[in-house]
């Protein structure tokens, strides 16, 4: 059984054998994030650098344990847990979970910023004025992505519990396990959560609430180019 961290003096974390430790990784660097593209579920491959980005995680993590690893279902999530899980021990296999795909953003895939300024004006601002609620265009909300990958995550933390998973998805829903951990996310915090490529962020869950042990961790990365931290939630975007 994994042996989980132990807190601050005068604070708790849950009961240990009810809950799940659960190391969630950003993708490496997409071939649309180099050039600057929403990708939403299209299956867009890793660049070089987010090869690189996913081997020097790799490299960081060799032998460590996990009772299981898990995955989006998309190639540059999916790439990502391929190339870290054969230097953990016992090479565990990667299960695939559709539930773990970004945001979808619908009309906006593959389109630059700049395109979207120009061809969805209203969009943008029903994003700025309800960042939680609005859809992208044929696509998801916020919220949408928050009731779809918080079921797979709590799933996932439901089968494990007492042990240590890995789990390889994309920035939004980074921030839903952000959110669980913390009991929800003010809405105008989403914003400022700026999730590096292949970056650990830790969360503890149970049925008796959840705990941020690490958030944002990519010192693996140090010797690297600058991981990209745009993903597909366009917060903060203007016309």
């Amino acid at each position: 059984m994994k042996t989980f961290p132990k807190p601050p003096t005068g604070l708790s974390l849950p009961e240990q054998h009810v809950s799940t430790e659960l190391w969630v990784v950003r993708h490496g660097e997409s071939t649309w994030n180099a050039d600057g593209r929403y990708q939403g579920q299209a299956d867009v491959p890793l660049s070089l650098e987010g090869v690189l980005q996913a081997s020097s995680l790799a490299e960081r993590l060799t032998g460590q344990v996990f009772a299981a690893v898990y995955s989006s279902d998309l190639l540059r999530a999916r790439r990502t847990a391929e190339i870290v899980t054969e230097r953990l021990a016992a090479d565990p296999p990667v299960q695939l979970v559709p539930g773990l795909r970004e945001i979808d953003v619908g009309q906006l895939s593959g389109l630059t910023l700049p395109e979207i300024r120009s061809r969805y004006p209203e969009y943008l601002s029903a994003l700025r004025a309800d960042p939680w609620a609005s859809r992208r265009p044929g696509g998801e909300s916020m919220a949408d992505l928050y009731a779809r990958a918080s079921a797979a995550l709590l799933s996932i933390a439901d089968q494990h519990q007492g042990q240590r998973v890995m789990v390889f998805t994309h920035g939004g829903v980074v921030r839903v396990a952000v959110g669980l951990a913390l009991g929800g996310v003010p809405q105008n915090a989403w914003a400022r959560l700026s999730v590096a490529n292949t970056s650990v962020t830790r969360v503890l869950l149970s049925d008796q609430g959840g705990t941020l042990l690490g958030f944002n961790d990519s010192a693996h990365l140090e010797d690297l180019a600058a991981a990209g931290e745009v993903d597909d939630l366009g917060f903060g975007a203007t016309p």
